[in-house]
């Protein structure tokens, strides 16, 4: 087990190493710091906390829908169980982000969740299947945003090309 840090430490630290940061970070509660940190400076700080800070397990992405913009937090934890939470933004008119598969290669399963359920664009995702979403989903239907309309599911999915209608009417029709 690594030798933990204060919340006040990993504040300093994180402060000092991105003065941009400077107001931005708060202790949420024993072992658990927030930072808001924008998009230009995101890849920096993450890779300083993985790398230099020890932030080496990926606990989750989670996504959220914040009006204008998508809203995508970074759960990571040290080996002491201390939790930092980087949350960043990208409108949602344009909501790309980077993949963090090359610091943690299980990433790609929050990044497809993403992906499926926001209409993010993860650049650099590695090719894989849809993920929780069926194959079938309607193009440009994202679940999770607020202004999602779920009718669209209400309406008949037209036939795959080379497939015939479903006949109307019940068994014995």
């Amino acid at each position: 087990m690594s030798e933990r840090r204060t919340e006040a430490e990993l504040v300093a630290q994180l402060a000092a190493a991105f003065p941009e940061l400077e107001g931005k970070i708060r202790i949420a509660r024993v072992r658990r710091v927030w930072a808001e940190v924008e998009e230009a400076s995101f890849r920096a700080v993450l890779e300083k906390a993985v790398k230099e800070l020890g932030f080496i397990i990926l606990c989750l992405i989670t996504g959220l829908d914040e009006g204008e913009s998508l809203g995508f937090i970074y759960h990571l934890a040290d080996l002491s169980g201390t939790m930092l939470n980087l949350h960043t933004l990208a409108p949602k008119s344009a909501p790309k982000i980077r993949t963090v598969t090359d610091l943690f290669p299980t990433a790609h399963i929050y990044e497809r969740e993403l992906v499926d359920l926001f209409g993010a664009v993860v650049e650099g995702l590695p090719e894989g299947n849809r993920y929780p979403l069926p194959d079938g989903w309607p193009e440009g239907q994202y679940p999770l945003r607020k202004d999602w309309d779920a009718t669209v599911l209400d309406k008949p999915a037209a036939p795959a090309s080379g497939e015939r209608p479903a006949a109307s009417g019940g068994e014995g029709s």
